[in-house]
């Protein structure tokens, strides 16, 4: 039996479409539209955590993208309010309409996010401009969607029970705000992690369109002519079946992009708690080639010239504890390693699964020279950071900074003053730390921010630039600069503790490289120092200059 409706209060709008007629008690219904809030808004928060994480993937910087989303998707959300303001006649029809069409765009966003970026990513300015416009777009749309819900479901609450527009206001955005945050916490503890950002898209576009289409055609019926509820339920049904359909196909589409991102050649492809793992290459003569999250690590053809620039300089000292901080891979630990008289090498690297591939793929074990094997090496998955906050003063006579670019985002903290601080308390008073940082002629003022930034740490500098050969080994800090994609050089910077700079040579008594001269390091130093930016400002943890 359907309770009559209390007068309203005289503070109370008028209804626009009169008392809704419900099949259930009008706190029944409340509780279900709050319900329905609630899915939709944890839905709606995975939408937008899904484009951010995305983005960030695919064109990196990470700030820049998150504050594209979320600025367009605030904005769009104001722009949906103020749409749907016409439409609160037929809010039962309006809001079963934008649920459809938000849980096929948000659910399909991901997957046309990748299509783009895996298969125009080689067309010049498509690189950065294509999925860039995308992913406006998509967040545009999203948050127009998501902002017409909410004069709807205020329409439709007080339809139920009239009650004063504050306690209305109140309950809606309760539930919503509670919806935000279980979306907010699943997406990257179950979602993302057992999922993927693919098929957690389109699961969580299913549960989207089954709430809204369940909480309309189920609690509003009757509000809807005969028409509008089977059209409704046709669209409903037509995205489901459309979200089921790329789901069955989402591991053959996820292969074939991938193939396009990385070439036909893909051995190993997972994604670890950290970061997407690539390995390609590394049989019938292939040169090997590793991806962290789409960004060249290891080239098998230029890997050497790299890491015997990045390591041997710095042993050209004592250097029996060596400390090696990222470099899972093992190929800085190998070089290392060529020197007899090391006691110890401690490799501090935040992805374990990098480091088991390192020990457990055939090809890149063999490239590292099975340096997991060596008794001498010990492991510790852990943050970088959080690490050198704990170890020991003065411990180490070698540290070697062979971490990803200083232009990514999630890296910015590993070149601050206050890492190399960390650092140089680490070293031995007549310790060597050396830091890969960044091409040189590609981003000049980077690579002498960072020089800038372990002076201001109270460490003397010898930088140098060694010459690659355009493989984009270690490439791109960001694919939203296509000028860093393919560098011409690596920049490193020798230093120890004290003002003055440290002689750049090689150990005479240690292993030969291969690659590597003291001719050749005095030229590389001389180009380098042609490069420099002087006045550059040191980067900190709460001012990032890179």
């Amino acid at each position: 039996m359907i309770e009559p409706h209390a007068p309203a209060p005289p503070s109370a709008p008028p209804f626009r479409g009169g008392p809704a007629r419900l099949s259930v008690r009008p706190a029944t219904g409340r509780f279900l539209v709050l319900a329905g809030v609630f899915v939709c808004a944890a839905c709606g928060l995975v939408y937008e955590l899904e484009l951010v994480a995305l983005a960030s993937y695919l064109m990196g910087d990470s700030v820049t993208q998150a504050s594209v989303v979320l600025s367009v998707m605030v904005f769009a959300m104001g722009l949906g309010s103020l749409a749907a303001k016409g439409l609160r006649r037929q809010a039962a029809a309006a809001f079963g309409a934008v649920e459809a069409g938000l849980a096929l765009v948000g659910g399909c966003s991901a997957m046309a996010l990748y299509a783009v970026f895996a298969w125009t990513g080689d067309w010049g300015g498509l690189w950065v401009y294509g999925p860039r416009c995308l992913l406006v777009a998509f967040s545009l749309a999203i948050g127009l969607l998501i902002g017409a819900e909410v004069p709807l479901l205020m329409e439709l609450i007080q339809r139920i029970r009239r009650q004063d527009a504050g306690g209305a206001v109140a309950d809606l955005f309760a539930a919503d705000y509670v919806g935000a945050l279980v979306g907010g916490l699943a997406f990257p503890f179950l979602l993302l992690p057992f999922l993927g950002q693919l098929t957690g898209a389109l699961l969580t576009g299913a549960v989207n369109a089954l709430a809204g289409g369940a909480l309309i055609l189920g609690l509003f019926r009757h509000d809807l002519t005969r028409r509008a509820r089977w059209l409704l339920l046709l669209a409903n049904l037509t995205v489901l079946g459309v979200l089921a359909f790329a789901a069955v196909l989402v591991d053959d589409f996820e292969r074939l992009a991938r193939q396009a991102v990385y070439g036909g050649d893909v051995r190993v492809a997972v994604q670890t708690d950290v970061q997407e793992v690539v390995l390609t290459g590394g049989t019938r003569g292939r040169p090997l080639d590793l991806y962290l999250d789409g960004r060249l690590r290891v080239d098998g053809r230029d890997e050497g010239r790299y890491h015997e620039a990045l390591v041997h300089p710095a042993m050209a000292g004592p250097h029996a504890r060596v400390l090696v901080l990222g470099g899972g891979d093992g190929l800085a630990a190998r070089e290392a390693l060529r020197y007899p008289d090391v006691r110890r090498v401690d490799i501090v690297e935040v992805d374990a699964g990098v480091v088991r591939l390192a020990r457990e793929d055939p090809a890149l074990s063999a490239l590292n020279g099975h340096a997991y094997r060596d008794r001498r090496v010990h492991v510790m998955t852990q943050d970088v950071f959080r690490w050198l906050r704990r170890a020991p003063t003065g411990a180490y006579d070698v540290v070697i900074a062979d971490l990803p670019d200083p232009g990514i985002t999630a890296s910015t903290k590993l070149y601050s003053e206050e890492f190399y601080g960390l650092t140089r308390r680490v070293l031995a008073k007549d310790g060597r730390l050396a830091v890969h940082a960044g091409p040189v002629a590609a981003r000049p003022r980077v690579f002498w921010t960072v020089e800038a930034t372990m002076r201001a740490a109270g460490l003397g500098t010898s930088p140098y630039r060694v010459p690659g050969r355009d493989t984009g080994f270690t490439a791109g800090p960001d694919r939203s600069s296509g000028a860093a994609r393919t560098p011409h050089d690596w920049g490193v910077v020798l230093a120890a503790p004290g003002a003055a700079p440290p002689p750049l040579r090689l150990d005479p008594s240690g292993p030969r490289p291969r690659t590597l001269t003291p001719r050749g390091l005095a030229a590389d130093a001389r180009a380098a120092a042609g490069t420099r930016i002087t006045g550059v400002p040191p980067s900190t943890l709460v001012h990032p200059r890179y």
